[in-house]
């Protein structure tokens, strides 16, 4: 008896590491210390002496049951985007500019291949944002995850002088808010998305055409999460102030655009102020689910929204065009108690 005996090759391992040693290259940043392979990943700090206050922010997430689209569809170099997205993003809603990421991937059995393929993902993500990939852990876990499965999760951990941080504590009255085009799904509301569409959920039925959403079902729902990243560092660089930034993920607007407010403000925003994607038409159509639900729930089209002065509409909107995003001027802050009103 042996460990592959057991179900866990280490052979597999090591041969899972050399491919994807190429793709974690390309994330290197000049303050990474060491090589690919060590115990840990280090990280210099000393390139940002200058600030006065240097905060550490980090967030960590998963790609949740999306992955069971990736699994149906064999599609595995998008979710690592995913993956990274959904923590980064977080970093950068306070003002952090992502540093280094780091992944996890636990598996019933390590197809060197396949994890190569999926950290091609995180690595594209690292890039997409600015972060290096300095380290990882792959666990084969037989017995716990099925044969063909995995589960991926990441760590993300940027970097802010403290008087840069974005917390909307100098929110007032008719400041506007400028949302930011999603993808599509981006990585959350998934179990209810396998419900509605569980007849579809084959290869089959994921690669049917539909006329609506000009592709596929699955590729529509496979979209990788939108990264803000490079959109909100281009707004501070046009000399923009953001007053206060929500990401739109699990929750959706009811649930998130209050946390970007201070006591005695609310978020007023106009639905009819942007297109929503005929995946969420779709998806609320065979679904039977109510408006309120969807916007309780997904993103609905708006991945990120910022905060700016009046003043400053029209820089932040080209800083965002700039960055390649799509802007919208779906509302505004107005006195009165904190929370959201979708009108």
């Amino acid at each position: 008896m042996d460990y592959k005996n057991a179900g866990v090759d280490i052979e597999a391992g090591y041969k899972s590491v050399e491919l994807m040693k190429k793709h974690i290259k390309e994330t290197m940043r000049p303050e990474v210390l060491g090589g690919i392979g060590g115990f840990s990943g280090g990280f210099s700090l000393s390139s940002f002496q200058g600030m006065e206050k240097p905060v550490l922010l980090s967030g960590t997430d998963g790609v949740g049951t999306k992955l069971k689209l990736a699994f149906i569809m064999d599609k595995h170099n998008t979710v690592g985007i995913d993956c990274v997205a959904m923590c980064v993003n977080d970093v950068a809603c306070a003002g952090g500019e992502p540093l280094f990421f780091l992944d996890y991937i636990a598996c019933g059995k390590n197809y060197p291949e396949k994890i190569a393929e999926i950290v091609s993902g995180v690595a594209e993500g690292c890039k997409q944002c600015g972060a290096a990939l300095i380290g990882g852990e792959t666990a084969e876990m037989p017995g716990f995850y099925p044969e063909d499965e995995y589960d991926l999760a990441g760590f993300a951990v940027g970097i802010a002088d403290e008087k840069d941080m974005i917390t909307g504590s100098e929110l007032k009255a008719e400041d506007v808010l400028i949302g930011m085009a999603s993808s599509g799904v981006h990585s959350n509301g998934f179990s209810l998305v396998r419900k509605v569409f569980e007849k579809e959920l084959t290869r089959e039925g994921l690669d049917t055409y539909y006329e609506e959403l000009g592709t596929t079902l699955g590729e529509a729902l496979i979209a990788p999460t939108k990264i803000y990243v490079k959109a909100l560092k281009e707004i501070k660089q046009a000399g923009v102030k953001v007053k206060a930034c929500s990401h739109i993920t699990g929750g959706g607007f009811y649930e998130n655009v209050p946390r970007m407010l201070k006591d005695g403000v609310q978020a007023r925003i106009r639905k009819d102020s942007y297109p929503v994607p005929p995946i969420f038409q779709l998806l609320a159509k065979q679904g039977k689910i109510e408006e309120k639900m969807m916007y309780n729930t997904y993103n609905m089209g708006i991945g990120m929204i910022v905060a700016v002065d009046p003043a400053d509409e029209e820089r932040a909107m080209e800083a965002i065009q700039k960055a390649g995003e799509k802007p919208f001027v779906i509302g505004s802050i107005e006195a009165g108690e904190k929370g959201v009103i979708l009108c």
